[in-house]
């Protein structure tokens, strides 16, 4: 014979409510009669008595509330701290998402110059379903590697063309999803690092420019900084702004890994009078970039488009895009060859990827993952005979070197990373990017929570993790039998079920 055991809350909500007047009653009397500073709690449980009628009798908001009163207010509370208990207390090293402990802890001693490595074996599962790199029997010596080097706009012969000479940038992240300190730390290690910065669609890059790094100008659907008034391109601002010195590309977005078919969101709380001016855009409401650029309706369209900001800027320029389906991109790219229009890159954003703000169901439910993403634009570009007049970025949770020389194996030439620089500064995952009151001062334009995040600290900290990746990307080379990226194929990694890899033989830029 089985019995449930349940909790009355109704049952223990009265006894509650009765026992607040209780103790407020019993406080009184013994102020009164024993000693006054009983009184101090007297007040307190009076303070309480009015919150718990107010809960029950007059607001209509919270069903709980009315139901229960003080008792749904505890439960409030321990929902609203769950997060952090989680975090540092009941989940384990590798269960947390979207980094786990492990993984963030890799990032910060990185930054901080402290030796990463681990002992007693790893922590993660080995059960054939996760991809590992392939090393080889007979590693290659150090001193025989070759540097990294990827030239853009190369193909088209540009007197722009710009050279990569690491395997990692910073991805998009805009003035307004980060605040200026966090900017101007980044743009600082990456201009001391010697590699470039995309400066997200933040509009005119104020902050970005102050310390001098190579930009990469991200023009999103809104295209703030290079608008009309319509919200359409305008040459002349384009013009000008690809004319300043640090602005070596241009990246047009057309859609991103986070919420791929929408827009870029600014949550209302975020934006300063400094971010509607560079932006122009109003304040006091949610800035709401349009789903897709009013230039770009079809294939036609788009790759016009695309020509069209290449002849205005006058510097390499590429899309980014979150592969859905692939009979698009197809359909692009034939498109491509009939305007003999090629980007100078392509941008590959994996659905894992990603944001300061967007709806759950965009995050969860729409976007091909990066390691699926990849392969397939490779093979589609090859098997159009364009590949080799290109270059593949490639963006979604490449926090470690590890992670992107998969991503070099699978296709990509060259890899960005947002949330691993995040970390580098010292992010704790608090998960609020878009609420405005980021705890460490990154992703917040409130003066207090920013003051604490010094730029030339986290600057070196910047460089230290750029620093670290480097020498992991050469000790993984080495061990892979390959003294260059470039010699990377699909069979330098071992692929979980469902993943399939480009043909082999592919095309290098």
């Amino acid at each position: 014979m089985s019995a449930t055991l349940a909790v009355d809350l109704e049952k223990v909500s009265r006894t509650a409510n009765v026992a607040i007047v209780v103790f407020f009653a019993a406080f009184g009397a013994a102020g009164t009669f024993l000693s006054f500073y009983f009184h101090f709690l007297t007040v307190a449980f009076f303070l309480m008595i009015l919150l718990n009628l107010y809960w029950r009798h007059f607001q209509t908001s919270h069903t709980l509330l009315a139901n229960f009163g003080f008792l749904a207010q505890i439960r409030y509370i321990s929902e609203s701290v769950g997060p952090e208990f989680r975090q540092y207390l009941f989940a384990s090293d590798t269960e947390e998402r979207p980094f786990s402990r492990v993984e963030r802890a890799e990032v910060y001693r990185k930054a901080k110059g402290i030796d990463s490595s681990s002992a007693f074996g790893s922590l993660l599962t080995y059960d054939r379903s996760e991809m590992k790199l392939r090393h080889s029997l007979y590693p290659v010596d150090k001193a025989q590697m070759e540097p990294f080097d990827v030239a853009v706009g190369a193909a088209r012969g540009l007197a722009t063309t710009y050279r990569i000479k690491r395997p990692v940038m910073i991805s998009a992240m805009s003035f307004g999803a980060l605040g200026s300190n966090a900017v101007r730390a980044l743009a600082r290690g990456a201009a001391a690092a010697g590699v470039p910065m995309n400066t997200g669609e933040g509009g005119y890059p104020k902050h970005h420019l102050v310390e001098g790094c190579d930009l990469i100008f991200q023009m999103g659907t809104a295209k703030f900084g290079v608008r009309t008034e319509g919200g359409r391109l305008d040459d002349g601002k384009l013009a000008a702004l690809a004319a300043l010195d640090p602005i070596k590309m241009i990246e047009i977005k057309l859609s991103q890994g986070a919420k791929p078919g929408k827009g870029g969101l600014l949550p209302k709380e975020k934006i300063t009078a400094e971010i509607a001016e560079l932006r122009g855009v109003p304040m006091g409401r949610d800035v709401i970039s349009p789903a897709h650029h009013l230039e770009c309706v079809d294939a036609s369209s788009t790759v016009a488009f695309i020509g069209r900001v290449q002849r205005v800027s006058g510097l390499p320029t590429g899309i980014k895009f979150c592969l859905g389906r692939p009979d698009e991109l197809r359909e692009l790219v034939a498109e491509m060859k009939r305007q003999d229009i090629v980007p100078d890159f392509i941008t590959v954003d994996g659905g894992e990827g990603g944001t300061g703000a967007a709806p759950k169901s965009f995050m969860d439910d729409m976007g091909m993952p990066l390691f699926a993403a990849l392969p397939e634009t490779h093979r589609i570009l090859q098997e159009a005979g364009v590949r080799d007049r290109l270059v593949i970025f490639a963006s979604g949770k490449l926090i470690s070197a590890g992670m992107q020389l998969k991503a070099l194996s699978l296709g990509a030439d060259v890899t960005y990373s947002a949330r691993g620089f995040l970390l580098a500064l010292g992010c704790i995952q608090a998960l609020q990017c878009n609420r405005n009151t980021c705890p460490v001062g990154i992703t917040t334009h409130h003066q207090h929570l920013q003051s604490g995040l010094d730029v030339e600290a986290k600057s070196q900290r910047v460089v230290n993790y750029i620093e670290a990746l480097h020498h992991d990307h050469v000790e993984l080379l080495a061990a892979m039998g390959r003294s260059s990226a470039r010699e990377l194929t699909e069979i330098n990694v071992s692929l979980p079920a469902g993943v399939s890899a480009p043909s082999p033989g592919q095309e290098r830029s």
